[in-house]
C-alpha cells in the first residue's frame, strides 16, 4: 500500500482531485466530479454541492488504487461568501466571485476611499469579485441572515472546516477577501465596523494560518466519507490560482497565463506590491510572499460560447482559429461576454467588431482567442509597470492552455516562447505538494523545488500581432465610455 497524499481543486465549474506518492510526487490517480452550472451576473452555488463533488471525485482518484491517504490540501475559488449560523450549517447559497451583483457596493466604497488608499492598506482595490462587497450587500439586502451568521468563509475554507471542524483559512485566500492587510497579517476589522456595521468580528472571522502549517487532522465523519485514513493531517489550503503556482514550479521572473473560467495573469514576488490604479492585486501566495495578478472574468468560457455559435468542438475551434489569415481588418473581440473586473466593468458585454460580408468562421474563430488572451496580455504590461520581472519563463496552465490557438496567440503577443509543464492540473497538484510538505514536516517551498514538473511543450512566436492589439485598446476604451449597442 503506497502512502499519497490528496490535492483538491474545487473550482467554479467542478472539483478535481489528484492523488501523488507523499514521497516522490509521482501521479496515482485523478478524479473529477461536475459542480452546478452557474450564469452570471447572478453566480450562487450551495456549499453542500461541493462536498458531494468532493465525494465522488476521491472516490473516482481512488479507484483500482491500493493507497492509503495520509495528507490532503485544499485549493478553492477565491472571493466566494459562505456564511454559517451557531450550528455550523450555511444559511444561504455562496455567492462566487463571478457574481457581479454586488457591483454597487463596491462602486460605494472606492467613491468613500480612493483606488490608492484601498491599494496601499489590503493590496486590493475593491471590485464587484472581492468578498467585502459581497458582505456589504448580504448586510444591507438580507438583514435576517446577516444576524443570524456566526461565521464567514470562502469555499476553500469551508471545505476546511468540513474536513477538520476548524474555522482557519490562509494568507493567500484571505488576502483576497478586501478585510485582511497581508502585509501586516493581520483581519482590518476596521474597515468591517466601518463598511458592513460593528460586530464581534474576532468569533466570526477565521484564523489565519502560515503557509506550512497544518489545518488539523480529518473528522472521523469525513475520513469515512473520503476514505482517508483517519489520521491523515489536512494543510492550511489556499486559493486556486496560488495553489497553482506551486503546482507549476512558479519562480521568479516567470509568469503564468491561467485560462480556465476566468483569466489570471501572474508572478510571483518576495516583497508586497502596491498598485495604487487597482489594476494589480497585491495578494499573499502560500509560501510567505506575494502572487502579484490581474484577474479577468472571461477566459474560456468566450471560446465555449463560439464554439457553441459555431456548432464545433473545441479541437475543430482551434483548428479554424489556426487557419485564419491574419489580414489587418480581422474582427477583434472585446470579450466581456460576464461583465468584466480587470478593467472594472461589471455591467459591460462583449463587442465584436470589424464584421465585413467577407468575414469568415475562421476569424471569429481567432477573434474568440485573441479576446481573451488580449486582456491578459493587458494585465501582464500592469505588472511590468510595477517592475515586475517577466525575464524567465510564460507558463500557459489551465484548461485553455490544452489548445494551440491559445498557446500561439499567448506567444506571439508577448514575443517569448509559451510553455506547458506536466502539471495538467496546477492547482490540484499545488495542493497536494502543499500537504505533503505538512505531512512530511517540510515546508512548502522545499517540496515545491522537489516537485517542479517537466516542461511538456515549447510555444515560439510565429507572427507579429501588434496591429490587432492596437484595435483592441482601441476597442476596450469604448467600453470603458460606458457606450451601449
Amino acid at each position: 500500500m503506497i502512502d499519497v497524499v490528496a490535492g483538491v481543486d474545487s473550482s467554479t465549474q467542478s472539483c478535481t482531485v489528484e492523488l501523488r506518492d507523499a514521497t516522490t510526487g509521482a501521479l496515482i490517480g485523478t478524479g473529477r466530479a461536475p459542480h452546478p452550472i452557474t450564469h452570471p451576473p447572478v453566480s450562487t452555488q450551495d456549499p453542500q454541492a461541493w462536498w458531494e463533488a468532493l465525494v465522488l471525485a476521491m472516490a473516482a482518484a481512488r479507484a483500482d488504487h491500493d493507497v492509503r491517504i495520509v495528507g490532503v490540501g485544499v485549493g478553492a475559488q477565491c472571493h466566494g461568501l459562505v456564511v454559517s449560523g451557531a450550528d455550523g450549517g450555511v444559511l444561504r447559497p455562496a455567492r462566487l466571485w463571478n457574481d457581479t451583483t454586488s457591483a454597487g457596493q463596491a462602486a460605494a466604497l472606492v467613491q468613500a476611499r480612493p483606488a490608492a488608499w484601498w491599494a496601499e492598506q489590503i493590496g486590493v482595490v475593491p471590485s464587484a469579485a472581492l468578498t467585502l462587497p459581497k458582505l456589504v450587500q448580504l448586510a444591507e439586502t438580507d438583514a435576517e441572515t446577516w444576524g443570524r451568521t456566526r461565521h464567514l468563509a470562502v469555499p476553500h475554507d469551508w471545505l476546511t472546516f468540513r474536513l477538520t471542524g476548524r474555522h482557519v483559512t490562509d494568507r493567500s485566500d484571505a488576502s483576497g477577501t478586501g478585510y485582511y492587510a497581508a502585509a501586516a497579517g493581520q483581519w482590518r476589522t476596521d474597515i468591517l465596523d466601518e463598511f458592513v456595521g460593528p460586530r464581534d468580528w474576532a468569533a466570526l472571522l477565521p484564523e489565519v494560518l502560515g503557509p506550512d502549517e497544518a489545518a488539523g487532522r480529518i473528522l472521523p465523519e469525513a475520513a469515512a466519507a473520503l476514505g482517508i485514513d483517519p489520521a491523515a493531517v489536512v494543510s492550511a489550503g489556499g486559493g486556486d490560482q496560488h495553489l497553482a503556482a506551486q503546482g507549476i514550479g512558479l519562480g521568479a521572473g516567470d509568469i503564468a497565463y491561467s485560462l480556465g473560467t476566468s483569466g489570471v495573469v501572474f508572478a510571483t514576488t518576495p516583497d508586497p506590491v502596491v498598485d495604487p490604479r487597482g489594476a494589480v492585486d497585491g495578494v499573499a501566495n502560500v509560501t510567505g510572499g506575494y502572487l502579484p495578478l490581474v484577474c479577468t472574468l472571461n477566459a474560456t468560457k468566450v471560446t465555449d460560447t463560439m464554439a457553441r455559435l459555431l456548432a464545433v468542438d473545441h479541437a475543430t475551434l482551434t483548428a479554424l482559429a489556426l487557419d485564419a489569415p491574419l489580414a489587418p481588418d480581422r474582427p477583434v473581440l472585446a470579450a466581456y461576454l460576464d461583465g468584466e473586473r480587470s478593467p472594472r466593468l461589471p455591467a459591460a458585454r462583449g463587442m465584436l467588431a470589424g464584421l465585413t460580408t467577407a468575414t469568415s468562421r475562421e476569424q471569429l474563430a481567432l477573434a474568440a482567442f485573441e479576446g481573451v488572451v488580449l486582456g491578459l496580455v493587458r494585465g501582464e504590461r500592469a505588472l511590468a509597470d510595477l517592475g515586475i520581472p517577466v525575464t524567465g519563463n510564460t507558463i500557459a496552465i489551465g484548461g485553455g492552455a490544452r489548445s494551440l490557438a491559445y498557446r500561439q496567440v499567448i506567444a506571439d503577443l508577448t514575443g517569448r516562447p509559451v510553455h506547458t509543464v506536466d502539471a495538467p492540473e496546477g492547482t490540484a497538484r499545488g495542493a497536494a505538494v502543499q500537504a505533503a510538505a505538512v505531512w512530511r514536516g517540510t515546508t512548502v517551498a522545499a517540496v515545491t523545488a522537489e516537485w517542479r514538473p517537466e516542461i511538456t511543450s515549447v510555444t515560439a512566436p510565429a507572427a507579429d500581432r501588434t496591429d490587432i492589439a492596437d484595435r483592441y485598446l482601441e476597442l476596450a476604451e469604448l467600453q470603458a465610455d460606458g457606450r451601449r449597442f
